[in-house]
C-alpha cells in the first residue's frame, strides 16, 4: 500500500510518500525506514529507493521516502538549502513518523543516499530512538572537497563571485550552503551514535571515494561495518550493483529492525 503524505517543517511543506504492507497493523505498528536522498536528487533516486521500499514492505517493514526543502516536490528553493537545514528536516520527519498511528517508535531506521548518507549518519546519532542505519555511498569527502574550494574540479568562488551561486548541475548552490558543507564535522558528529550501522560502498566511486567511507569505522565505536562492493559506482549504476546493495540493506533491516520475515 502506497500513500502520499505531508510533513511540515518550519512552515514549508515536504512531500513524501509512505510505503505500508499488506495486511493488518501490527497492535505496536509496523517498523519503519526513513530515506533520506541525495543532493539535487529527490525522493525516487533514480527510482533505488522506490524499489528498495518494496522489498522493504514485502517483508514486513513501512518506510517513508521524502524529498527535502527546495527538492523534488516539496516547498523551498534550491539556493537556500543548507545541510543543517537537511539535518533538522530529516530529524522532524523522524519524530513526526515515530509519532505516526502506522509506526513502532521503537524500530525507526534510516537509509541515506550519498550527502543524504552523510545526513543521515548525523541524525542518527543526534535525534533520540534511532534504531539503525544504513548508508549509502556516503559524500563524507564533501567538506574536504569544497573547503579546499573546488567542486567536480571547478572553482567554487571564482564561479560565486562571478555569478552569485555556484552552478550545481542546474542547481543554484548558495555561498551560505558551501559555507555549510566546507564546515561540517561529517565524522565528529556521526561518532556518538550507539546502534548498528552498515556503510556499502563501491570501489568504484568517482564522487565519493571510499576512502572517505573507511575513516567512519575509525571513529564508531565498534558498531559499525563497511561492505566494499567491487566495480559498483556511485550511483550503483548496473543492475548486479543495485541489486546486492537492495539486498545487503534488506538483510541489514531484517536483522536490526527484526522486520516479520526473518529469513532472506
Amino acid at each position: 500500500m502506497i500513500h502520499a503524505h505531508e510533513f511540515r517543517h518550519e512552515g514549508l511543506t515536504l512531500r513524501a510518500t509512505v510505503h505500508l504492507p499488506e495486511g493488518d497493523r501490527p497492535a505496536t505498528g509496523w517498523p519503519v525506514v526513513v530515506f533520506v536522498h541525495g543532493f539535487a536528487n529527490n525522493r525516487m533516486e533514480s527510482r533505488s529507493f522506490v524499489l528498495m521500499a518494496r522489498q522493504l514492505a514485502d517483508a514486513g517493514c513501512a518506510s517513508v521516502r521524502f524529498d527535502l526543502s527546495g527538492h523534488g516536490e516539496s516547498d523551498g528553493d534550491f539556493f537556500d538549502v543548507t545541510v543543517t537545514g537537511e539535518i533538522a528536516e530529516t530529524r522532524s520527519v523522524v519524530r513526526a513518523v515515530r509519532g505516526s498511528d502506522f509506526a513502532d517508535p521503537d524500530r525507526i531506521g534510516l537509509v541515506g543516499m550519498s550527502m543524504g548518507g552523510v545526513v543521515a549518519g548525523i541524525v542518527a546519532a543526534e535525534e533520540p530512538g534511532v534504531r539503525a542505519a544504513c548508508l549509502w555511498s556516503p559524500a563524507a569527502v564533501a567538506p574536504f572537497e569544497v573547503g579546499a574550494g573546488h567542486l567536480k574540479g571547478r572553482d567554487i568562488g571564482a564561479e560565486i563571485k562571478e555569478q552569485g551561486y555556484f552552478d550545481a548541475d542546474g542547481h543554484r548552490m548558495s555561498p551560505a550552503l558551501v559555507a555549510d558543507i566546507a564546515d561540517l564535522d561529517v565524522y565528529g558528529r556521526s561518532r556518538p551514535y550507539a546502534g548498528p550501522v552498515r556503510i556499502i560502498h563501491g570501489d568504484q566511486d568517482d564522487i565519493a571515494p571510499v576512502s572517505y567511507a573507511r575513516r567512519y569505522l575509525d571513529h564508531y565505536d565498534g558498531n559499525a561495518e563497511l561492505e566494499v562492493v567491487e566495480g559498483a559506482d556511485h550511483g550503483w549504476s548496473t543492475v548486479p550493483h543495485r541489486s546486492r546493495l537492495h539486498r545487503s540493506t534488506l538483510r541489514f533491516f531484517l536483522k536490526t529492525l527484526s522486520c516479520p520475515m526473518d529469513t532472506f
